[in-house]
């Protein structure tokens, strides 16, 4: 069977490797064998190969040495660029996290291979599906030059055990001087709530600009945690100053595809359906029967959040 290079992102505060990547080895195996490439720092492949052989990776190549912690993204490009000359993989996946990104980039570039980003699906065949032009086209692609190299959209795929051999095999580190041209002088750990990462999240609670206010993004707040949920907000909320923009949700902000996304107060304009509506299940809250949200929506409320979103934490809380 075919091998595929799947780009392990790991936590940055240890405690394994991130939802995305088990998500990528899940779906790499459309297209063969999955292999896990974990490009970090020494002493930190040992922590999460069981975890990486758990789904699917039958081979996990190590690449450990400073240099790739010491500097950006140009060093592990370096080194998934040389595995793929070596190996010449069937395909890569990397999670379509803003640095897997770039790291994908890069090393279609070096390797001379078509480069699909963002992708919500990978087939047999190689052809990827996209969701493009402010969500309002669904694009079919396929790479026709060298070896295809995919970034996978979070919470596209469920991710599902497939136990494999997770042999570990060292990779040896040759990092060029180019490479190092932008060192890392300091990392600052971003304090974390209790609540799941947005964009790795199962259920997302977002509030609109019908939320009215900083203080009332409470309740939003609390139908989240009831749920285990993320909190989310559009464009307008935080415009208006309602809640921060690192919580955007757009074409503008970040790129969810929850299991469930409730949207509160929220019209649904284009530029927030962009960044949802890949969701499997939505559901909307709002007073206006006329609002956008509601074309898109699998169920809706029409009434004042003020009173449903109490109401629904209430239940939820009650059933727990």
């Amino acid at each position: 069977m075919a091998e595929v290079l799947v780009l392990a992102e790991l936590n940055p505060a240890g405690g394994g490797v991130r939802k995305t990547t088990l998500e990528a080895l899940t779906a790499a195996r459309a297209l063969g064998e999955p292999s896990a490439v974990v490009i970090a720092a020494p002493g930190t492949a040992a922590g999460v190969r069981d975890q990486l052989a758990e789904y699917g990776a039958a081979t996990v190549y190590v690449a450990e040495a400073p240099e790739v912690d010491e500097f950006l993204v140009a060093p592990k490009a370096e080194v998934l660029a040389q595995l793929v000359q070596e190996k010449s993989p069937a395909a890569v996946v990397v999670p379509s996290s803003p640095e897997g990104k770039e790291i994908a980039a890069r090393v279609a570039i070096k390797v001379g291979s078509g480069f699909l980003t963002d992708v919500t699906e990978i087939a047999a065949d190689g052809t990827a599906t996209q969701v493009a032009f402010a969500g309002q086209v669904i694009v079919h692609s396929k790479v026709t030059a060298g070896t295809p190299i995919y970034t996978l959209r979070g919470n596209s795929v469920a991710p599902e055990p497939a136990p494999a051999a997770g042999t570990e095999q060292t990779v040896a580190v040759s990092i060029s001087d180019a490479a190092k041209g932008a060192k890392v002088t300091d990392r600052v750990v971003e304090q974390k709530s209790s609540r799941p990462e947005l964009t790795e999240a199962s259920i997302v609670v977002s509030g609109g600009r019908g939320v009215a206010s900083a203080e009332n993004f409470s309740i939003i707040e609390a139908l989240a945690d009831s749920l285990g949920a993320a909190v989310g907000a559009s464009r307008a909320a935080v415009d208006s100053g309602f809640y921060p923009h690192s919580f955007q949700v757009g074409q503008t902000g970040k790129t969810v595809s929850p299991q469930l996304y409730v949207a509160v107060g929220i019209s649904g304009a284009i530029q927030h359906r962009a960044g949802m509506q890949t969701s499997k299940t939505i559901v909307a809250i709002n007073k206006d029967p006329e609002a956008p949200i509601f074309e898109l929506a699998d169920f809706g409320v029409i009434g004042d959040l003020n009173t449903v979103v109490p109401q629904a934490t209430e239940l939820v809380n009650a059933r727990k």
